[in-house]
């Protein structure tokens, strides 16, 4: 068994982090124009004013995308771009890019799958309190419900909020990202709660504004155990080296059985350290699934910490019905994963162990045990909305751009979400993070994501290595994983 044959194979964006244009055809400022043009906030100083150009250049970029045959393309709309002042007038000049964006790949057979909010809040917005503001919440809501009403029939897949776990956690706690705050932790619980109402006010305001049927869920990310024993789906040179002498020794090949038995006997403990004890294995509280999704589903916050508990208390019956507004699915940003023993403790990585170019571990099982897991706790279809790796990229002699350790990085982690369907659970789609290179956010252009390549200096696009490998992919449903 395979992916399912209407299975959507695509690729991301975020508006900031590609479009530039930052202060073109009467858009507002947002946060993160605010913070980038503040030095000392970004790698380098560097900002996404430019990013890829893709306002200019999505004509390219769709060219791109049709020879790669992506079956989706997942994008998000800047708010301030459509609403300079987050409420109230509507910018025609920046809708009107949309329009093309969102047309020109309807007619390319490209599913459009609009995120309302990768994390640019418009400025006027946050100067009035930001995310610790019920305006807010409103002003999303009306934005939602006027994107919903302006694409209706056009575009039937959106996600409402892209990890506020971490526009959250780094925005409004470490302030590594825009806004740059450092708030109590009470308060950033208020942030968390604002953000599920509007979440889930959204989707109620989007359904009743759009005539045709809409698909629609949240993207979160956060600490995802794995058991330490599971071996059993790497490739066998995964196993360790076995001498040529010895091969033919049947002792001397791991039992597979046994491992099985092992993963069985400690996938509980796993599960328990990653949902029960939340914040025990990590210093960042935000970076969890569980405030998120419990919320999202049940209207109810976990209790591992006071602040959750006082939020419980208090709640209104009116904000639990909005924030657990039914949803069709839920979106998972996976990159890496905690491996654990039997006790639900953290194994400590071997030295030298497997990084990417950002230094995040190789973690392929993440993107099995994940889905399995979430899909266990919240019974909702699951869609890869992010994963892939940085890669220290650059162009070859020979003009190309070879990234084999992200091919490598793809087909071990696919691998394992093959399995996850293979076992039946339910599996949407797979967007890889990201279709270019791009502005990454505090990091500057130092990381790149992407499948294609991106000259900062002429805007020339290559495609890697990795998407003639991810076209190839797709063609085949992802059989191409063995």
């Amino acid at each position: 068994m395979t992916f399912q044959s209407d299975f959507l194979w695509g690729a991301g964006s975020a508006a900031y982090q590609i479009e530039g244009a930052w202060n073109k055809d009467k858009k507002g400022p947002s946060i993160w124009d605010e913070f980038c043009h503040t030095p000392g906030h970004i790698h380098g100083d560097e900002t996404g004013d430019i990013a890829a150009d893709a306002y200019h250049r999505f004509e390219t970029d769709l060219s791109i995308m049709k020879e790669l045959g992506l079956k989706s393309y997942r994008f998000s709309v800047s708010w301030p771009r459509v609403f300079p002042e987050g409420v109230g007038r509507i910018n025609k000049k920046g809708l009107s890019y949309y329009d093309r964006v969102v047309d020109s790949l309807l007619d390319a057979g490209i599913t459009p799958f609009l995120t309302l909010y990768h994390w640019d809040l418009p400025l006027a917005l946050e100067r009035c309190g930001g995310w610790r503001s019920r305006d807010t919440v409103e002003g999303f809501i009306r934005y939602a419900e006027q994107i919903a009403r302006h694409f209706d029939g056009r575009v039937n897949h959106y996600i409402t909020l892209n990890e506020p776990q971490c526009f959250i956690g780094l925005g409004y706690v470490s302030a590594l990202h825009a806004p740059g705050r450092r708030l109590s932790q009470q308060a950033a619980v208020q942030c968390v709660h604002h953000a599920l109402v509007a979440h889930g006010g959204a989707i109620s305001a989007m359904r009743s504004a759009s005539a045709s049927p809409l698909h629609v869920g949240l993207a979160s990310t956060g600490k995802l155990c794995f058991p330490n024993a599971q071996q059993s789906f790497n490739k066998p040179a995964q196993q360790g080296f076995v001498p040529p002498e010895q091969r033919e020794n049947a002792a001397t090949i791991p039992d597979r059985s046994a491992q099985k038995e092992s993963v069985k006997a400690i996938e509980n403990a796993a599960v328990k350290a990653a949902y029960d004890a939340t914040f025990r294995l990590d210093e960042d509280w935000t970076f969890s699934h569980t405030w998120l999704l419990d919320a999202a589903v049940t209207g109810r916050y976990p209790e591992e910490t006071a602040a959750f508990r006082i939020l419980n208390e208090t709640i209104s019956e009116s904000d639990q019905r909005i924030i657990r507004e039914p949803m069709d699915f839920i979106g998972l940003n996976i990159y890496n994963g905690i491996p654990v023993d039997k006790k639900g403790n953290r194994i400590k990585k071997a030295p030298g162990f497997p990084r990417t170019a950002l230094k995040w571990p190789v973690t392929p099982e993440c993107l099995y045990y994940g889905p399995k897991f979430l899909n266990k706790r919240y019974n909702l279809p699951i869609i890869i909305t992010e994963n892939g790796q940085s890669c220290n990229d650059r162009i070859f002699l020979d003009g190309a751009v070879h990234d084999a350790d992200r091919i490598d990085f793809l087909t071990r982690y696919l691998l394992q979400l093959k399995q996850a369907a293979a076992e039946g659970i339910p599996l949407q789609g797979y967007f890889h993070w990201s279709l270019t290179d791009n502005f990454e956010w505090h990091s500057g252009y130092d990381e790149r994501f992407g499948l294609v390549y991106i000259d900062y200096e002429t805007q020339c696009r290559i495609i890697k290595d990795s998407g003639y490998w991810y076209r190839d992919l797709i063609r085949r449903n992802g059989e191409i994983v063995v």
